[in-house]
């Protein structure tokens, strides 16, 4: 089943798992099609608010930015409060002005390692963008142009040692694969007990 329509309508069903937001982990590879999945997903939810992890890293801190998340989004969302952070600038390398995010019903975290094991407890669901890491990073470096190279060489050395420490995929309550009429959802190889509830028997 390819209609995200109908996803979008069993993951409001889930429970709240970040004060009242259902928050949802959209996370892969570098190049596998994380952001433009979610911004699909975001708009099949009613425009739900999609926290992009891109606004979290830094050029330093390409996966140590935990801390931050939680401080600045994790622990007011909990708290049934709007979350305010300070969104990188990859080009001026520093922070720009706070932006906020409200406790929606059902908020779309994002990015590389949004299903790392720090986030997971405030997760409502997990979901794995299908893709291996060759391929996907390909497509990323083949996306960013030349000018980026050296910056890509560094970010799959990291990338790598971030998946080998702490592996997001085994814990995913859905593998989504792209196909030629969209998006095919499997179930994840560690579920939830809302796995049931993200994905039918009859898509697996």
């Amino acid at each position: 089943m390819n209609d995200l329509a109908d996803h979008a309508r069993r993951l409001r069903t889930l429970p709240p798992s970040c004060g009242p937001v259902r928050l949802i982990a959209v996370d892969g590879h570098a190049g596998s099609g994380k952001s433009t999945f979610a911004d699909r997903l975001a708009t099949a939810l009613g425009d739900a608010p999609v926290l992009r992890l891109d606004d979290l890293a830094t050029h330093e801190e390409l996966f140590s930015w935990t801390d931050r998340l939680r401080a600045q989004v994790l622990d007011p969302l909990s708290r049934g409060e709007p979350a305010r952070y300070a969104p990188y600038d990859w080009t001026a390398r520093r922070f720009g002005q706070p932006r906020t995010l409200d406790p929606a019903p059902v908020t779309l975290i994002e990015g590389v390692g949004a299903g790392r094991a720090a986030v997971r407890p405030f997760l409502a669901g997990l979901l794995w963008i299908e893709g291996d890491s060759a391929t996907s990073w390909e497509r990323g470096r083949l996306r960013d142009g030349p000018e980026l190279s050296e910056f890509w060489d560094g970010w799959t050395v990291a990338e790598q040692r971030h998946f080998t420490d702490d592996p997001s995929r085994p814990f995913a309550d859905a593998v989504i694969r792209r196909v030629p009429t969209g998006y095919r959802w499997l179930e994840g190889p560690r579920p939830t007990a809302g796995a049931s509830r993200i994905v039918t028997d009859s898509e697996d």
